[in-house]
């Protein structure tokens, strides 16, 4: 392996950057396959303790999800770099024979297999980023590999309504037969990832070396930033909220509009990850990173805005229903890819922090699925009678202004900082070089 590995570190760095983009990619939506093709079905009829099952699945899988975001802090921000491959598909694995057990064990005692489903699973986002971050290319890596957060989740859910619809696959054995589909994809990807080369001495210099992070590095960091932290964890918590709303009813959210169609998922993805992948690799150009980090507040305030826009423009009939999701939906991606991609990173670039952009990922995600579990349980207890769909026009607008407030005052506090005389930036600290 080291010698194919110096081998591939002679190519040209442009080569290289799209293997690596194309293969995290690729590995990501792999991996949606062991995670969200059970929710392409809606286990009509079934109910327990008057909730719908589908419902009890979704909160097992994101309990599961949650936690590991919570031992993901720890566990990602101190992985050393050659355990990434391993723990990957070791993980998935894990995943994969949950959903075996789901579909053999009868309903309702399958449902912990969900949660067992989730756990590993929630670590792979962090363990995938690592190959990326701390390169002065990690923009238009991190947004190649970040439209897999809205390709995969329609393209997979394509795939398993068709093999029920087409192949007659019951809803207990889909998730698993559609994990089988993706596991020799999902070893060439990581291997391809495992071809990659670590960052160069120029994009340490661009970027600051990426380290792993001690519990007494992790609280300093959090302490420096604090305010800065809450004002993000908010808005990532509502979009967190709302994305994962979206992804796990998105067939309900549907059918309440009217609109039946096997492949809407698919069609409507594509095009707001080719916008959102547009936006985020344009941030490559912008080589100064306050600079950079400023104009992602702004992508995410565009984002909230164009939510709001779009929902009050449905609201009064001035568009349809196709329009709308297609503007809520890119929205909330507008908001919630660069929190996953590039906002950390250019944080830590911005700052010249020698850390890892896996173990800030990973405290906003606890938080953000947290608020997603936590919703859920009151949606369903407190109010069962109101639909997803429903559900949904309302509370967007609610991140659509609570979201647009907080990424505002982000933005105002981060540049405040930056220009605090103890930490002026240096010309080598903020990288200010011609855009």
């Amino acid at each position: 392996m080291e010698k194919l590995r110096a081998k591939v570190a002679r190519w040209p760095y442009g080569v290289l950057s799209v293997l690596a983009a194309v293969s995290s990619f690729g590995a990501y939506t792999s991996m949606y396959a062991f995670r969200k093709a059970f929710a392409a079905g809606t286990f009509a009829g079934l109910q327990y303790f008057h909730i719908d099952y589908k419902v009890w699945l979704v909160i097992a899988q994101i309990i599961g999800y949650t936690m590991s975001k919570f031992y993901g802090i720890k566990f990602i921000s101190e992985l050393k770099p050659n355990q990434r491959a391993k723990n990957i598909l070791l993980l998935i694995g894990i995943a994969w024979a949950a959903l075996l057990l789901f579909a053999i064990i009868p309903a309702p005692y399958n449902i912990v297999f969900l949660f067992i489903n989730g756990f590993p699973l929630g670590l792979i986002w962090g363990l995938v980023f690592g190959y990326l971050e701390g390169r002065k290319s990690t923009e238009f890596m991190a947004a190649v590999l970040s439209i897999s957060l809205i390709f995969a989740s329609g393209f997979v859910k394509t795939i398993a309504r068709i093999l029920m619809s087409s192949f007659h696959v019951n809803e207990f054995n889909m998730p698993f037969i559609t994990g089988a589909l993706f596991v020799i994809p999902l070893v060439l990807f990581v291997f391809v990832l495992e071809l990659m080369p670590p960052p160069t001495a120029e994009d340490m210099k661009l970027r600051t070396k990426r380290l792993p992070m001690n519990a007494d590095e992790r609280k300093r960091f959090l302490h420096r930033f604090l305010p800065g932290i809450i004002l993000t964890l908010i808005i990532y918590v509502l979009l967190t909220i709302m994305r994962d709303v979206r992804d796990n009813f998105e067939v309900e959210i549907w059918n309440s509009l009217g609109i039946k169609d096997n492949t809407i998922y698919t069609k409507i993805d594509s095009i707001i990850s080719v916008a959102v992948l547009i936006a985020m690799s344009l941030l490559i150009l912008v080589r100064q990173n306050l600079r950079a980090f400023s104009l992602i507040h702004l992508v995410i305030i565009g984002g909230c805005i164009l939510i709001g826009i779009g929902t009050i423009l449905f609201a009064f009939g001035l568009i349809g229903p196709m329009v709308w999701m297609t503007l809520a939906g890119l929205g909330l991606y507008m908001g919630y890819v660069p929190y996953n991609a590039v906002f950390f990173e250019r944080l830590l670039a911005s700052f010249h922090y020698k850390g890892n952009v896996g173990f800030l990922i990973y405290v906003a995600d606890s938080m953000g699925y947290l608020g997603s579990v936590s919703v859920l349980l009151v949606k369903e207890l407190g109010q069962p009678a109101i639909s997803w769909g429903d559900f949904f026009k309302n509370s967007v607008l609610v991140v659509a202004v609570v979201g647009g407030i907080c990424a505002t005052l982000s933005l105002i506090y981060f540049l405040r900082s930056a220009r605090k005389k103890d930490i002026e930036p240096t010309e080598h600290q903020f990288n200010i070089l011609p855009v």
